[in-house]
């Protein structure tokens, strides 16, 4: 069994169960002959041989560290106690360590009433002083406030864990949110890519079949394009929603469905039965198996396919796509994009959504008229980032 196996098991019993060996050995530890009177000794009262009351309040002191981390009020207070009739009555054990670590842990790990605690801790100090000297305990009053610094410092020691603590988990929490927006940000631009660019296609079809009635076999072919879209639209939908169900494995379904560079050719001929005169054009070879920089590759080349079917339908799209080993290419030009309306409404999103994804993958991409009239998609992605 290896020792990540034992800690994950150790881990996960009760949390009184992982505390009882501290108290069980802090119980144990007076009964070793090189540890005996070898205890905490304010002031000087005489020792006193191990009897009954000794014994109790070894166990005071020890059994209470069972519950520290659960009811750490209660071992701090039950601890107190047994450390107090400890030096009172001259056993000076070692089970006294107890004290300095009921203190770290009352200050770790309580969760309310915190600075009454303290209070109340630093107030019954006094009559323990009190009684110690009416013992006879012949102790200078600094060698009292020496102490009292002591079990301020544990005090402290416990404070800094628990704010350590806390700082951890509002960064594991701060973490965990950015994931969930990072997730819901890529989620809403794979949205936006499959919807805007399969309805975009149906809406360019469905107009097209309008000046195609008189021909039947124009209009079938044309229909049949649109039924192929929508199909392909809610298959790619299905896969989406497929990743938001916590029962998918989400990771290896994304990654075995993944749009890869070698899907391309399809999305061409996909827009081609649009209406979109394209030529595709590809240099070297693409990765066997699709990662991040593919997918994205394969998303700028549908968000411009998209917008030439939007601003410049019918006009010539030339994609072309370069594969290396340092970076994967894309250049899709359209020529006279913007001399006529949009078939569709588009809110600007797609080609801002590609910057953040090719930023990230520490790409560029550029987009903009050229003259002459054409429209301009640029973008290189570095090869080999895993997906």
């Amino acid at each position: 069994m290896d020792r990540e196996r034992v800690a994950t098991r150790w881990r996960g019993l009760a949390v009184t169960v992982r505390d009882l060996p501290l108290a069980a050995l802090v119980a144990v530890a007076p009964l070793v002959p090189s540890l005996q009177n070898q205890g905490t000794q304010l002031g000087d009262v005489p020792h006193r041989p191990v009897d009954a009351l000794a014994v109790a309040a070894v166990a005071l002191q020890s059994a209470p560290l069972g519950v520290r981390r659960r009811l750490p009020a209660v071992c701090l207070a039950l601890v107190s106690l047994g450390f107090a009739v400890d030096q009172v009555r001259g056993y000076h054990s070692v089970a006294s360590i107890a004290l300095p670590i009921a203190l770290v842990s009352t200050a770790a790990h309580l969760d309310r009433f915190r600075r009454t605690t303290a209070l109340l801790a630093s107030a019954a100090y006094v009559p323990l002083a009190v009684a110690l000297d009416r013992s006879g305990a012949r102790e200078q009053v600094s060698g009292y406030l020496t102490f009292y610094l002591v079990l301020a410092a544990a005090w402290c020691v416990g404070v800094w864990v628990r704010q350590s603590r806390t700082a951890e988990a509002e960064h594991r929490a701060h973490a965990a949110e950015s994931a969930r927006a990072a997730e819901r940000t890529r989620i809403a631009h794979e949205l936006h890519d499959v919807v805007t660019h399969h309805v975009t296609a149906m809406v360019v079809q469905a107009e097209a079949a309008r000046y195609r009635t008189a021909d039947p076999a124009a209009l079938d072919e044309t229909l049949t394009a649109v039924t192929d879209t929508g199909r392909r639209a809610i298959t790619d939908l299905r896969h989406l929603l497929d990743v938001l169900d916590p029962g998918h494995d989400a990771v290896r379904d994304a990654d075995s469905r993944a749009p890869a560079v070698g899907d391309i050719a399809g999305l061409v001929e996909q827009t081609r039965r649009a209406g979109q005169p394209v030529e595709l054009a590809e240099e070297g070879d693409p990765p066997a198996s699709a990662g991040s920089a593919e997918a994205t590759a394969y998303r700028v080349v549908q968000e411009a396919l998209t917008n030439a079917l939007k601003h410049a339908h019918g006009r010539p799209t030339t994609v072309h796509v370069q594969h290396s080993d340092e970076a994967i290419t894309v250049e899709v030009r359209t020529d006279g994009a913007g001399d006529r309306s949009p078939a569709a409404p588009g809110g600007g999103r797609g080609l801002a959504g590609l910057r953040r994804r090719v930023d990230v993958l520490g790409g560029e991409l550029s987009a903009g008229g050229q003259p002459g009239g054409a429209f301009v998609v640029r973008a290189r992605i570095p090869a080999g980032t895993p997906s």
